[in-house]
């Protein structure tokens, strides 16, 4: 089971690399590299990685702190189509520390000069043993929509519609708000560095939970009564978290630095700190974490 895992692994991130080189552009997670589709674009390849000091999904984490590095390539083509993929390795895990990965394909587009958007579709894959709390989600199909009032704000919307190994798919909305300070050349010629707090919302449904709390905790094992009352509430729409941020980027030449604490506000979470312990995961009311990154961008 392992050693198929592994050889689909190698697969496709082989797939992704050919895609991208042979067609000759930029990530995303929590971060998306928007790309407009005015007439003076161009295609451009990206290629980096990125740290999380721990696994947190919609403010839900585990007991004990998850890192990850994800190595990740992307190419995107002048219209604003583009194809990439990434892996999870937990540096960590001493037996298995390639953990899954995705292939994504999308579009991203401008309707007017303020007023832009994106659609993609991801197909996820994980090591059989993975205990990372998303690791039941099988493919995502997102839409997601941002519009700069006045150089002031700029708020976003997104929704996602994910489906779950072993449990019903979930329905992800996430509204936000942000400003970006751009300095322009403030050590250099050719830099930049822009700050962007921002505001966001996570509302959705919790299906990922029972899939992650059925194959990966208890599998073929009875839950308790107070598990399986938790479980009975999964499918209810309801807020998530709230996140507060504030994006660093720093760019210089084809070399991108970007460093991202935020700090969520974990709402509808366990309500038992019983149930908590016996699924493995935390009750913490907030959470605060990080990830940075390093990309060549040509």
């Amino acid at each position: 089971m392992h050693n198929l895992f592994y050889k689909k692994s190698i697969i496709f991130l082989l797939l992704g690399i050919s895609v991208n080189a042979y067609c000759q552009k930029a990530t995303d997670s929590a971060t998306v590299d928007t790309v407009k589709t005015s007439s003076t674009k161009k295609s451009s390849f990206k290629i980096g990685a990125d740290y999380l000091n721990n696994n947190v999904f919609m403010g839900r984490t585990g007991l004990t702190t998850t890192p990850l590095i994800s190595p990740d390539i992307k190419y995107t083509f002048k219209p604003g189509i583009y194809i990439s993929g990434d892996m999870d390795i937990l540096p960590d895990n001493k037996k298995n520390k390639l953990d899954g990965g995705n292939l994504t394909a999308g579009y991203d587009f401008d309707i007017t000069d303020d007023f832009s958007g994106g659609l993609s579709y991801s197909k996820m894959f994980y090591n059989p043993n993975s205990t990372l709390i998303g690791s039941s989600i099988t493919n995502t199909f997102s839409a997601d929509f941002d519009y700069e009032i006045g150089d002031i704000v700029t708020p976003s919307v997104s929704a996602n519609y994910s489906l779950n190994s072993g449990a019903n798919a979930d329905i992800f909305i996430n509204a936000g708000i942000s400003h970006d300070f751009i300095l322009i050349k403030p050590f250099a010629n050719n830099d930049d560095f822009i700050i962007s707090p921002t505001a966001t919302v996570n509302l959705g449904t919790q299906n990922f939970y029972d899939a992650y709390i059925k194959k990966k905790v208890f599998k073929s094992k009875k839950v308790g009564t107070a598990v399986a009352t938790f479980e009975a509430n999964l499918s209810k729409f309801e807020t998530l978290d709230y996140e507060f941020s504030v994006p660093l980027e720093y760019k210089i030449g084809h070399l991108m630095l970007e460093f991202i604490p935020t700090y969520a506000i974990v709402q509808n979470g366990f309500k038992s700190a019983a149930v908590a312990k016996a699924v493995g995961l935390s009750n913490n009311t907030s959470v605060f974490y990080f990830e940075t990154g390093l990309s060549l961008k040509f």
